[in-house]
């Protein structure tokens, strides 16, 4: 080819023979007294074989050559990190007020972005620029790229570091700036090949098929814009279309926290996710905060190589969930997959219901802030009617308060339930006055001592206070109540009829018999039966979406726990594990602190907390479960014989009154610190020769 590439690179930038580059390539032939060409494409060509020299020095005929291109390499990533990845003081401030809406959106409120939090993004900014600069430059230097000409190899690089990242609506690559904090593009080395073999052949007027037949690439090859027609390829090879998305059959993939972060990375590179996790910091954080997984479809070839879907855990809970469509969303034709692996998650339907409800009040903030008209189901969904608001904060949503404020509260709630505003209550004078169908706020009426001639709302949009009532006569509870109800100074449950629905706790701390006790059908938060000596005639409803507590139980005699516990276990004063069934998660601790032998203990197959067994002397007939997502106390055994632990355990292990490590045969992997206080100093710098993955106390 006689300098096609050359004359091609100055139709494309016709001074690009007079950049500093190429006269400072001139100038040290001349100093070397070597004749020169003045001719634009021969100083171009001059320019491209000292490049050449440069990382393929010799041909690499000598180990010496290898060690002078790996310190060209080196001095050319510097080179580029000085002039091209972006410097502290040009983040925007756009960036970090980005950050602060992204929180805002998740019901996290409004957060304050410190020095010290902006040191740590700018920090995992530029790391995450080095990372997919670096992986353009060590493949466009190895011999890997041997098949391109030098001048493709400068064309792809020059102008690969004028690009951000891509836009999948608009199908294109945004244009990087001073001030751009996305990472480079990700290196996808089939569309890369594409380019090159496309560009090389038109330049050559090879009559090829491939582009003779696509009027599409024909016109992008008109242009020449690297960045247009590596979009066009990445689509091309990519499942972007719906017929390449249909195929949904694939593999999940787990990446175990604390593990190594460059498999996770080498996977997502060059499929164009969009996903922060491609870069290496962020990965590596990522893993350092809990498992991923990732959802990997099927190629032609039938491997698991695309990534369709990405979980991060955060600890034991969900943090994201993140797809392939456009804005990180799951495509139309993933969410049975998903649907069916969030199953396995303890939160995963909350997270879904999280998603949904900060999604839902994101677009009636929207609203709001355009002073439009709010319809009749974002009324009942703004002021809680239906269930109460969920999001990612500990606290309640600062933009409900934000978006009721000065809004007519009568007005707002008579319309979302067609009833007279008479038939509403926002005070306790206006609550118990009768005949009131929606209270909207709590009602505290612990002083009251007494039911009789209490006429209490329909429904109470918040918590109910009744901490002082010590007997139920006379009391009539609301059909609903969206917040706590205390009932704490109750002893009996005579009398007592309950609402089906209690959205938050319900308090019945004091109670010591449950004769004449009915359950809620629903508690979604915690249950406190603290003073309960006897589960005879106890019911509980199939699912507790808080903790239950149950601390003064001695004997399983009659329990029948529910069959899902989304949050603590409390048996602290249980002492025989006779009779007693678990549901097969609990989805926070299981405190079995005063059990004394594992006779007849069954435990859960997964804990998502941590499990207390802090008296138990034998590990005798002691089967663990499968997967303890929190630590483990066996704080009083005293013989590890007969015991085998789950492969992970990923909180601390407790075994400080371990006396011998005769038969101790410890987890693969255990997250926290490991307590073997009683061992002897010997056995325990075997243990830590033996396992030397696990930190000691």
């Amino acid at each position: 080819m006689e300098k096609l590439g050359e004359q091609f690179l100055h139709q494309k930038d016709s001074k690009l023979h007079t950049t500093k580059p190429i006269e400072k390539t001139q100038a040290r032939l001349k100093s070397k007294g070597e004749k020169i060409s003045q001719k634009p494409v021969d100083k171009i060509e001059t320019h491209l074989n000292r490049i050449e020299d440069i990382f393929n020095p010799d041909s690499l005929k000598h180990h010496k050559d290898f060690d002078r291109k790996e310190r060209n390499i080196n001095l050319l990533k510097k080179n580029l990190y000085d002039n091209v990845i972006i410097k502290q003081e040009d983040i925007p401030e756009e960036y970090y007020e980005n950050q602060r809406r992204l929180a805002r959106e998740q019901g996290r409120g409004d957060i304050e972005v410190t020095e010290e939090m902006k040191d740590q993004l700018n920090e995992i900014i530029i790391s995450d620029q080095k990372s997919t600069l670096d992986n353009w430059t060590n493949y466009l230097t190895s011999t890997d790229s041997d098949s391109y000409p030098m001048w493709a190899k400068y064309w792809t690089f020059t102008n690969m570091l004028k690009l951000s990242s891509f836009d999948k609506e608009k199908h294109a690559f945004g244009k990087r700036g001073k001030g751009t904090v996305a990472p480079f593009p990700d290196l996808n080395r089939e569309a890369l090949a594409y380019v090159a073999d496309a560009i090389i052949k038109n330049i050559s007027k090879e009559d090829t098929p491939d582009i003779k037949n696509n009027p599409e690439l024909q016109k992008l090859l008109q242009g020449a814009n690297f960045g247009k027609l590596y979009a066009h390829a990445i689509e091309k090879i990519t499942p972007t279309e719906g017929d390449e998305l249909l195929n949904i059959e694939g593999e999940w993939i787990k990446y175990d926290k604390g593990s190594g972060h460059m498999p996770l990375v080498k996977s997502l590179q060059g499929h164009g996710t969009g996903w922060c996790t491609a870069g290496e910091t962020t990965a590596k954080a990522h893993l350092q905060g809990g498992d991923f997984y990732v959802y990997y479809s099927y190629d032609k070839q039938g491997k698991p190589i695309i990534p369709r879907v990405a979980i991060r855990m955060q600890g034991s809970e969900i943090g994201e969930v993140r797809g392939i469509a456009h804005e990180q969303n799951l495509d139309p034709y993933i969410n049975d997959v998903v649907n069916d692996k969030m199953k396995e998650f303890p939160d995963g339907e909350e997270y879904q219901k999280k998603v949904a409800d900060m999604k839902h009040l994101t677009e009636i903030d929207m609203k709001h802030q355009g002073n439009e008209e709010l319809t009749k189901d974002e009324l009942r969904f703004l002021y809680e009617i239906d269930h109460k608001i969920k999001g990612f904060g500990y606290q309640d949503d600062p933009r409900v308060k934000e978006i009721l404020e000065g809004r007519d509260i009568k007005d707002d709630v008579s319309c979302a339930l067609d009833c007279s505003r008479d038939q509403l209550s926002t005070t306790e004078e206006e609550a118990l006055k009768g005949n009131i169908k929606f209270h909207y706020g709590n009602l505290n009426l612990s002083s009251l001592q007494s039911a009789k001639g209490l006429e209490l709302p329909e429904t109470i949009n918040g918590n109910l206070d009744l901490s002082s009532l010590r007997s139920a006569e006379g009391l009539e509870l609301p059909e609903t109540i969206n917040g706590y109800l205390d009932l704490c100074s109750l002893r009996s449950a005579e009398g007592l009829e309950l609402p089906e629905t209690i959205n938050g706790n319900l308090n019945l701390k004091s109670l010591q018999s449950a004769e004449g006790l009915e359950l809620p059908e629903t508690i979604n938060g915690n249950l406190y039966l603290k003073s309960l000596q006897s589960a005879e005639g106890l019911e509980f409803p199939e699912t507790i979406n808080g903790s239950l507590n149950l601390y003064s139980l001695r004997s399983a005699e009659g329990l029948e726990l529910p069959e899902t516990i989304n949050g603590n276990l409390n048996l602290k004063s249980l002492q025989s594990a006779e009779g007693l069934e678990f549901p097969e998660t609990i989805n926070g601790n299981l405190d079995l602190y005063s059990l004394r032998s594992a006779e007849g203990l069954e435990l859960p197959e997964t804990i998502n907390g941590n499990l207390y067994l802090s008296s138990l002397q034998s590990a005798e007939g002691l089967e663990l479960p499968e997967t303890i997502n929190g630590n483990l106390y066996l704080k009083s055994l005293q013989s590890a014989e007969g015991l085998e632990f789950p492969e992970t355990i990923n909180g601390y292990l407790d075994l400080c009154s371990l006396r011998s490590a005769e038969g101790l045969k410890l987890p693969e992997t255990i997250n926290g610190s490991l307590y073997l206080n009683s061992l002897q100093s010997a056995e325990k710098e075997k243990l830590r020769i033996k396992y030397p993955n696990i930190k000691f106390f």
